[in-house]
């Protein structure tokens, strides 16, 4: 897997394949053959596929992210062993801008899928472990119940009616019931792998971290100690980008990255800014300096990352004295 700094010397005849992604079909051009074809986007499709691209011999499979319609195509391109890559829609359509390339239909998208490799650097997707994917589809879950019952609460406090107050307390009823189920088959997940296991017992050790902190990371941030404090913050969507030109220092702003971990970790952290004394310091020293309250607490959350990243990566437990 080459690094995402580093664009990829592929050799000039090297061929490429896009790959389109619609619920119904899967629109694939290949720069070899300069050939579009359209495939159902099922087993049967996907068996036929795999056959042409594994003698073809591609140096990259592009797909881009739909919504998850295209994880079949991804698991089981990579399982078979081809060099496929997913990428953000949004880097694709603005390569395909740059280019020049204004219309869009299926069968161009794919064309400008098979030709972004070639200029932009993409990362291989690993194959898929089925107790990842396990443990991100019940995080998800737990999310989407979570979210439920927090708009079927809403709803209690401004009804009026005596029967729909009843009916509504009975589907919180319910999500209540679910959320818990789903909180002990993500319990017994975790018992059963000793690295999940020791990572969870790590990073709740944190004061303010909790299992749903936990959990999250587990499931959407697997290179969480892996990664030095600069990348695994930019992968979180934490770290400060630049908005300088010229002689104009704009504001920094943090964007992108894994939306589904900031939630977590924000209200890790605002819990963390009260009981973590390493964040709570850190957090009233960028007030006392003016720092506006949501800037602060931004800072916080990169701080505790960093501080989390630490510690899974040197198997250590939550130790103030140690604290970075």
């Amino acid at each position: 897997m080459q690094s995402n700094n580093q664009l990829t010397e592929f050799h000039p005849d090297a061929c490429f394949v896009g790959i389109d992604v619609s619920s119904a079909h899967l629109d694939v051009y290949d720069t070899k053959q300069h050939r579009h074809q359209r495939l159902s986007n099922d087993r049967k499709g996907l068996s036929a596929l795999c056959r042409q691209l594994l003698e073809l011999a591609p140096a990259r499979i592009i797909l881009e992210a739909s919504g998850g319609y295209e994880r079949d195509a991804v698991d089981t391109l990579a399982q078979a062993g081809l060099p496929v890559c997913l990428v953000n829609p949004r880097q694709v359509r603005d390569f395909a801008r740059a280019r020049g390339i204004l219309a869009k239909s299926d069968k161009i998208d794919a064309q400008v899928l098979a030709l972004f490799p070639a200029s932009i650097p993409t990362r291989l997707q690993p194959v898929p472990e089925p107790q990842a994917r396990e443990l991100a589809e019940l995080c998800k879950r737990h999310r989407q119940l979570v979210d439920s019952k927090k708009a079927e609460d809403n709803r209690l406090a401004q009804c009026c009616s005596k029967y729909v107050a009843e009916h509504i307390r009975s589907v919180c009823d319910y999500l209540k019931a679910q959320i818990e189920l789903v909180l002990q088959k993500i319990t017994q997940l975790l018992k059963a792998n000793a690295a999940w296991s020791r990572t969870e017992q790590i990073l709740t050790s944190a004061p303010g971290v909790g299992p749903i902190t936990a959990h999250t990371l587990l499931a959407y941030l697997p290179e969480l100690g892996r990664l030095n404090r600069q990348k695994i913050c930019k992968l979180a969507g934490l770290a400060p980008l630049n908005r300088d030109s010229g002689k104009m220092r704009g504001k920094r702003t943090i964007w992108a990255g894994r939306a589904a971990v900031r939630g977590p970790l924000y209200m890790a952290t605002l819990s963390a800014s009260q009981h973590n004394p390493a964040i709570r310091k850190f957090h009233q020293r960028l007030i006392q300096r003016g720092k506006p309250p949501k800037v602060a607490l931004t800072a916080c959350m990169r701080k505790l990352l960093v501080i989390l990243n630490t510690m899974v990566k040197y198997d250590q437990l939550w130790n103030a004295h140690e604290t970075p």
